[in-house]
């Protein structure tokens, strides 16, 4: 079972300042539109998102789908099956978004500590 790319969506509140402090640290925008507040920002192997008024607290975000590089893989579980999965061992789901049988869906757990977590297939 493979959970797909990881990164981490940090809640920003000056998204602005927020890619200024880190392109000092070496990370540079791959993607996004800072226009509607959200970026996606690389360095080397790491991905992290800014997010301004999006959501709540930081979330760790895994992709199926998608490798470390954002590429699309030929070969991945696919997000219905990990959804399926993660409820057959009684992981309680906070929000999900599957309205389909194949494509784009998301859902949303809470680990024990209360640190959030998003399972976004893209493809």
């Amino acid at each position: 079972m493979e959970l797909g790319a990881f990164s981490i969506s940090l809640d920003v509140k000056d998204i602005q300042q927020s890619k200024a402090f880190y392109e000092l640290l070496g990370f540079t925008v791959t993607g996004g539109d800072q226009a509607q507040n959200w970026l996606v920002m690389r360095n080397a192997d790491t991905t992290i998102g800014l997010f301004q008024g999006m959501f709540e607290g930081n979330i760790l975000t895994f992709n199926p789908g998608w490798g470390n590089k954002c590429q699309a893989l030929g070969s991945f579980t696919d997000v219905r099956e990990l959804h399926k999965n993660f409820k057959l061992k009684g992981i309680n789901i906070t929000s999900e978004s599957i309205e389909s049988d194949a494509g784009p869906a998301h859902f949303t757990l809470t680990d024990p500590d209360g640190n959030s977590i998003l399972v976004d297939q893209h493809v």
